[in-house]
């Protein structure tokens, strides 16, 4: 019986058995190749922290409201994206055929049993690997296009997870002169510098909104994104950013504000702080220009001309088998991981 990555309870998941369903006419029915998670947003919701855990979002009015019952939302699956193989199609499919490679927003789980609408094909010249790091891409695509980075912008890009490794390379393609990473992990700092940060900043050991403006003849950098979930993080995002310049948050935050003074700097440097990256978050503020199918397809293309390289982002990878091993890593020792992937046999 195949076996899927469960969240029971904040902190505790399981592999559970389930039962195929029945095909139906309009359907298709996947063998997963690979998947992979999104460390920021469901480690917040696996660790019972998430705005959307304790509270439920209203669409219509654009408000969070307490919940009665704040864990209603366990058990629920983890995983983020999937790439597999189509192994049997339903009467009506018209999109697919047996052994088309596909990816969509899958669960960690062996099989999947979904409309045809509900997953793309994965382009001939893109690997699996590679399509499992579409999530992260996009919202990095999102970030550099919120921060409007222009030729010769200096920016400076707090947390070095895998959204944040492809802003530094989105950033320089942009053609920003410099970009600042800031990470404490010793890895993660490795592989910004190998996707071409030019300067990398261990928060943990110095003052980084001024190490950032010393760098900078103290002025700041032009374009400051925060990609960490840290308040402090973001006070020191504010910090190293010019008088006028632009501040992105792209993270999910969570708790209190701790660490963030908005009485300090962001109070006297006349910054403009737009939130996040989103790609949910729909019209886009460049909509009609830009709209979701634009921004994939964009992001699509820039893997299969090879201007992103996603060289060690999905670390630890480890077996389905090994999976709740894979989630302790990055719960409890995320020192070692960057983004958790999952093959199967």
């Amino acid at each position: 019986m195949p076996k899927e990555l469960i969240a029971i309870s904040p902190g505790k998941a399981i592999l559970r058995n389930y039962e195929e369903e029945p095909l139906k006419a309009n359907q298709i029915r996947i063998k997963s190749t690979i998947s992979a998670e999104k460390h920021g947003t469901r480690l917040s919701a696996f660790r019972g922290v998430a705005s959307d855990i304790l509270k439920e979002f209203d669409g219509k009015y654009g408000l969070f409201y307490e919940k009665k019952d704040k864990f209603s939302s366990f058990p629920f699956h983890l995983g983020n994206m999937t790439a597999g193989v189509v192994i049997e199609i339903g009467e009506n499919v018209k999109k697919f055929k047996i052994g088309d490679r596909v990816y969509g927003y899958l669960p960690i789980r062996e099989t999947h049993t979904v409309e045809e609408n509900a997953v793309s094909l994965i382009p001939e010249n893109i690997s699996d690997e590679e399509i499992v790091c579409l999530d992260p891409a996009l919202v990095a695509f999102m970030a550099i296009r919120e921060g409007d980075i222009k030729l010769g912008d200096n920016v400076s890009v707090f947390g070095l997870g895998a959204i944040g490794l492809f802003i530094v390379q989105m950033a320089k393609l942009s053609g920003a002169r410099v970009v600042i990473g800031v990470e404490p992990i010793e890895k993660r700092r490795e592989l910004g510098k190998k996707f071409g940060a030019d300067f990398l900043l261990n928060p943990f050991e110095c003052d980084a909104g001024l190490e950032i403006r010393k760098l900078m003849d103290m002025k700041g950098v032009d374009v400051g994104i925060e990609v960490s979930g840290s308040y402090k993080a973001l006070h020191h995002t504010i910090r190293g950013t010019r008088f006028g310049g632009r501040i992105i948050p792209v993270s999910y935050y969570h708790g209190e504000a701790t660490g963030l003074n908005l009485g300090e700097e962001w109070h006297f440097n006349r910054q403009i702080m737009l939130s996040g990256a989103r790609i949910e978050s729909c019209p886009y503020r460049e909509y009609p220009l830009w709209d979701t199918e634009r921004v994939k397809r964009t992001v699509l293309e820039m893997f299969s001309m090879k201007k992103l390289k996603i060289t060690d982002i999905l670390c630890p990878i480890v077996k389905f088998e090994d999976v709740l091993l894979g989630y302790e890593i990055i719960d409890k020792r995320p020192e070692e991981a960057v983004k958790l992937a999952v093959k199967y046999d």
